[in-house]
């Protein structure tokens, strides 16, 4: 398409014709850039995670889906399950926008166990003649044949007053003898919000309140809230838009940000003590992450390899994005720690062992297939530079510049043959502690690289396009010998 129209955007899904389905589904199979064990969709554009659940003896994650192109348009959710967050089985649509309530799309939102039946909660996305938005608060019930059986009543109708139509994305949780939703929205004043609804039964909701959590502002919306509690403290995941990077500094377009507090107060609507905001993630790619607390005592979570309004390679190909891996979410000294579940230990196939001097260039793998596990420990007071997705001579390169006695990680995405997004920069720069050894733990697959850094403290997660014969892996700098492990990774059952 040269050209997307409103029209074309929102045109049902029944009238598309299936040649032309079919050309962007063997289109995307045939992608240089297909991963081979990162959730992405068949055709078209994925965007948010979402309904991350555990039900009926098996994970659930649905996600937001345009099937017909690149672009943003009619939204749906899209099925998947599993039973070792690995392999996923293709369950098909899991709402698709056929009411009035949801007939321009839709929206993010969350999944819960209840009882013999998993609620769906969502955003329905509805305009106008003049294209005006309306916002309702929608629900749906899935069975254990996971048959979906839409509530014909939204959970609520309208956003409240002082509240603009923006107004998505709401997590429903159990908390004491009820249920909290919380949700994004925009004031009048057009100032991005965090709000607090409560039921006793998922029927009435009772509006609590906004979410105190941080003084400062958080810009003109904020998305994909979820709160979460680890070790008994809460913890809240959110998408502030347009929020002053003298707040919390970020590079990306819009940051995924978490907030950490003590405890949570439901009469009052607050985190108490909350600690400084942090970004969740330090790549270039990561948005609308969602978390859930699983049965298991886990907090897992799975975020958006993508960000709105920008473009990817994988546009001329009819295709845009994928998730992150699933992730485990603990706290450490007041700091969020990250790291993929221990089930991706699964995909594991051929091992090397790697050992070795830190000094002229060299190859820690020769030619590798562009999907596999590193694992890689640098000394305290080493520096110099990991080249991933490198052409033979190391003139193209995802570059992550190390510095072990200054306590500093940088990864640069400027080398790459198809640089992108150069507008929010090429860089990312993650402070460390000083003079201390470093742990890597890095997964490569085919274009996306997710970086995690001594034992998950951080993660940088970024998308990359490597052309043909981009599949070296080297290591050069001085001082010291590196230790570590390499993994061949199979395909996940999804893809």
């Amino acid at each position: 398409m040269n050209e997307w129209t409103t029209e074309m955007r929102y045109r049902p899904y029944g009238q598309w014709d299936k040649d032309y389905s079919q050309k962007l589904i063997t289109a995307k199979k045939n992608s240089l850039w297909h991963m081979n064990y990162h959730i992405q969709p068949n055709s078209g554009l994925l965007n948010d995670p979402n309904g991350f659940s555990y039900f009926n003896g098996r994970w659930h994650l649905f996600y937001q889906l345009y099937p017909f192109g690149p672009v943003h348009g009619l939204k749906s959710w899209y099925h998947l399950s599993s039973t070792n967050l690995v392999d996923w089985k293709d369950e098909g649509y899991g709402l698709l926008p056929d009411n009035p309530y949801d007939s321009h799309g839709v929206y993010s939102g969350t999944a819960l166990p209840v009882g013999d039946q998993l609620l769906l909660a969502y955003t329905g996305n509805v305009r106008g003649e003049n294209w005006e938005r309306a916002s309702y608060q929608m629900g749906a019930w899935m069975d254990k044949n996971n048959q979906v059986t839409k509530i014909e009543q939204p959970f609520i109708p309208a956003p409240p007053k002082g509240y603009t139509t923006h107004f998505r994305d709401p997590q429903v949780i159990p908390y004491e003898k009820g249920y909290l939703l919380v949700i994004g929205a925009q004031n009048d004043q057009e100032e991005g919000k965090v709000l607090v609804y409560q039921s006793a039964d998922l029927t009435d909701w009772c509006l609590l309140g906004e979410l105190d959590f941080t003084k400062e502002s958080m810009g003109f919306m904020v998305e994909c809230p979820n709160l979460v509690f680890i070790d008994e403290r809460p913890v809240l995941l959110f998408c502030p838009q347009g929020m002053a990077q003298s707040v919390t500094p970020y590079d990306n377009i819009y940051p995924n940000m978490v907030v950490i507090g003590d405890a949570f107060d439901s009469d009052d609507v607050k985190l108490i003590n909350p600690q400084p905001l942090q970004n969740l993630d330090y790549g270039f790619d990561i948005y609308a992450t969602q978390a859930f607390n699983a049965p298991d005592g886990r907090v897992l979570s799975v975020g958006w390899a993508g960000l709105p309004e920008l473009e990817y390679p994988t546009d001329e190909e009819g295709w845009a994005h994928c998730l992150s891996l699933v992730r485990e979410l603990t706290i450490k000294d007041n700091h969020l720690y990250q790291l993929p579940v221990a089930e991706h230990k699964e995909l594991r196939q051929k091992q090397t062992a790697l050992k070795g001097t830190i000094g002229l260039q060299q190859a820690l793998v020769e030619n590798t297939t562009n999907c596999y596990e590193l694992e890689i420990t640098l000394p305290a007071n080493s520096e110099g530079v990991l080249s991933f997705f490198a052409d033979e001579q190391n003139n193209y390169q995802l570059a992550l510049h190390f510095d072990t006695k200054n306590g500093k990680i940088t990864l640069d995405r400027s080398q790459m043959s198809l640089p992108l997004n150069e507008k929010f920069g090429t860089t990312r720069t993650v402070e460390l502690t000083q003079s201390r050894a470093l742990k890597l733990q890095v997964f490569a697959d085919q274009s996306i690289c997710e970086i995690f850094v001594n034992d998950g403290e951080y993660a940088l997660t970024s998308r990359v396009f490597p052309q043909t014969g981009e599949t070296q892996l080297f290591i050069e700098g001085t001082q010291g010998e590196y230790t570590g492990n390499y993994w061949e990774l199979r395909s996940s059952s999804q893809n």
